[in-house]
């Protein structure tokens, strides 16, 4: 709010046109009724949005549900109930929107199986064991950015480099396979390359029936996906 300017010494003496001025405008807010002097200032409405992270979230979770080459930026704007500038405001374009989602799913994948790796003082299957009991909570965790990492086909640069990213995932637990292999703990009846596959067919199919309302929490299941896996369902 403009506070009044104040009036040079020259301008002190009374003057009938700002008298006049006065008059017409001290009658007219005298005329204000009660209830618009009380009614509270309508604030203007502001334009609906996302920061940045929540952005990513919701529109991964469109990408899922649309699939990534039949959803325009218009498309996730529209579903978003925003507009396209106010997307362009934190991403540059569609694919930095797809590798943004894509990376947080690769990046939890990739650590939690190389700190599982690199766990002392247990053997290579019991490491192994980790590391596919933590890739089912960080598969849950980061459900929609990891299924949609399973859904490129290699399409484009960014998806050839999220396909890489695969492979070296599934290339350390192949060593982990390998190691335990060697040292007693698994059958060398099949390679490694096949228990790998088979593994990791079991961990990611969790992401074609697994939802959030699912009434089992994702330890129970990182469990019983473990058990199964190296124990069988014998009883």
């Amino acid at each position: 709010m403009r506070m009044p300017e104040s009036s040079s010494p020259a301008s002190t003496a009374p003057d009938s046109t700002t008298s006049s001025a006065e008059s017409t405008t001290a009658a007219s807010t005298s005329s204000t009724t009660p209830a618009e002097a009380t009614a509270p200032k309508r604030s203007r409405r502001g334009r609906p949005g996302y920061d940045r992270e929540t952005l990513i979230n919701k529109a991964t979770e469109v990408f899922v549900s649309r699939g990534y080459d039949g959803t325009s930026m218009d498309t996730v704007a529209r579903e978003l109930g925003i507009t396209k500038s106010a997307i362009y405001h934190h991403v540059k374009s569609k694919e930095e929107l797809l590798h943004l989602a894509i990376s947080r799913g690769i990046r939890a994948l990739d650590s939690a199986v190389e700190t599982e790796s690199l766990r002392e003082n247990v053997t290579a299957l019991e490491r192994l064991q980790l590391a596919v009991r933590a890739s089912v909570v960080i598969l849950i965790e980061y459900h929609h950015s990891v299924t949609l990492l399973l859904r490129v086909r290699g399409n484009s640069p960014l998806e050839r480099e999220a396909l890489e990213a695969r492979r070296n995932i599934d290339a350390k637990v192949r060593a982990l396979v390998e190691a335990a292999i060697a040292e007693g703990g698994l059958l060398s009846d099949f390679t490694p390359g096949l228990i790998t596959r088979l593994l990791f067919g079991m961990v990611n199919s969790i992401t074609e029936w697994y939802r959030p309302s699912y009434p089992v929490d994702p330890d129970t299941i990182a469990e019983a996906v473990t058990t199964m896996a190296f124990q069988g369902l014998e009883a």
